[in-house]
């Protein structure tokens, strides 16, 4: 069956408070990309673009175009901050969905209590403890999954940006600028348009490996944007550089299995393709040898859209890299380490156990997450993970290999 790009709806699903403030951004980002108003109405209606956006938007019979997205959260604050605040009347009302307690940062009381009645994002000290916990819960049930790292995201808003002390709403809107270039080619038309199917079956060469890696360029200050010019070769040369990684990881200390360009704006291919060629001559981008060094690439010509008198500078370009790349296991050696350290004491264990865990889980996803772990050396060391799984090329799609 061919399913047609009209016909497709895509539905966001935002949990927790880092999941609710990171779709307010996202969704405030589509609107003013879409030119649609904080009551849901357009500015300038286009039935040539209609399709496109209604993907992500469903319009009612009085002419309002809705969201497609659940907003959910235990407690009620955060939603009720997009129940009170400029978007609320772009939302449906049965779509913001809030309990009355918090998970207060526990994994267990937001899976096993609090969240089989109505599972929470968290930032606390036992942040270690539910990361592992959930990547644990979700390996097996999840096909391609974006990593982000607060701390990468306040170095980048601190370094690039100018910001001495950034907020959530610093870090999700630049958060919400790559799900929108992500996203760019179910909302516009394009000329090499990439489809969410692509992503795994380009970057996912075995079904535990798919965690890959994002990267945005430019990423300037409106004071700098004036004084700054970015040439396609110098985004695509950012993007390899580990300052401007949402993951804290040093992609030189690994092998790429897969790299994925998503450019925005003012491009054309003829330097795009020179683009790549220079990044393949330099040594430190390396490859694993099983694997083509094919770059996939899309094109969307819709530029980059900014929040006014937001943090980020107006550019006519831009681009947005997803690679799968052996480093990752760095953060999650790291994050394994901070488990390590609070595990050997069982310091918070009590908490989880008393909201209906058993202690042998915590074993259990550590367990997991080392054979994760090695997993990602082997295919650094150029290894094929002991899996019955084979490898194959990329199957032709809309984009286009280099």
């Amino acid at each position: 069956m061919v399913l047609y790009r009209g016909s497709r709806e895509v539905i966001s699903i935002h949990v927790g408070q880092a999941g609710v403030q990171m779709g307010n951004a996202c969704w405030e980002l589509y609107c003013l990309e879409h030119a649609i108003q904080p009551d849901g109405r357009m500015i300038d209606f286009n039935d040539d673009d209609q399709d496109a956006f209604n993907t992500f938007f469903a319009e009612t019979i009085g002419g309002k175009h809705v969201p497609r997205c659940l907003l959910i959260d235990l407690e009620p604050t955060v939603v009720d901050e997009v129940r009170t605040g400029t978007y609320r009347d772009l939302f449906h009302p049965e779509q913001l969905l809030s309990g009355k307690e918090d998970a207060a940062n526990c994994y267990a009381r937001g899976r096993y209590t609090i969240g089989r009645e109505m599972i929470d994002v968290s930032t606390s000290m036992v942040e270690p403890y539910n990361s592992i916990l959930m990547t644990h819960t979700t390996l097996e049930h999840s096909d391609c999954s974006f990593m982000a790292d607060n701390e990468a995201i306040y170095d980048i808003c601190r370094r690039n940006l100018d910001l001495a002390r950034p907020t959530y709403t610093n870090l999700n809107r630049l958060v919400a600028q790559i799900i929108s270039s992500i996203t760019a080619s179910l909302r516009f038309d394009g000329a090499l348009n990439v489809d969410l199917t692509e992503f795994q079956t380009n970057l996912v060469p075995y079904p535990r490996i798919h965690f890959p890696l994002v990267t945005y360029a430019p990423l300037v200050s409106p004071e700098r944007a004036y004084h700054e010019q970015n040439t396609v070769a110098d985004m695509t040369n950012t993007c390899f550089e580990p300052g401007s990684q949402m993951v804290k990881c040093d992609p030189r200390r690994g092998k790429y299995m897969a790299v994925c360009l998503l450019y925005r704006g003012d491009v054309v291919p003829k330097d795009i393709n020179s683009a790549i060629s220079s990044v393949k001559t330099k040594r430190t981008v390396q490859f694993v040898e099983w694997s083509p060094t094919g770059f996939k690439v899309g094109i969307n010509y819709q530029p980059p859209t900014v929040v006014p008198g937001g943090d980020l500078g107006k550019q006519t370009r831009s681009v947005c890299m997803i690679s799968n790349t052996s480093a990752i296991a760095e953060a999650w050696a790291r994050l394994d380490h901070k488990f390590d350290l609070m595990y050997a004491k069982r310091a918070f264990v009590h908490w989880y156990v008393g909201e209906g865990m058993e202690e042998g889980e915590f074993s259990e996803a550590r367990e997991d997450m080392a054979a994760l772990e090695r997993d990602y050396e082997e295919i650094g060391a150029d290894e094929y993970p002991d899996d019955d799984e084979t490898y194959t090329a990329s199957r032709a799609s809309s984009g286009r290999r280099y």
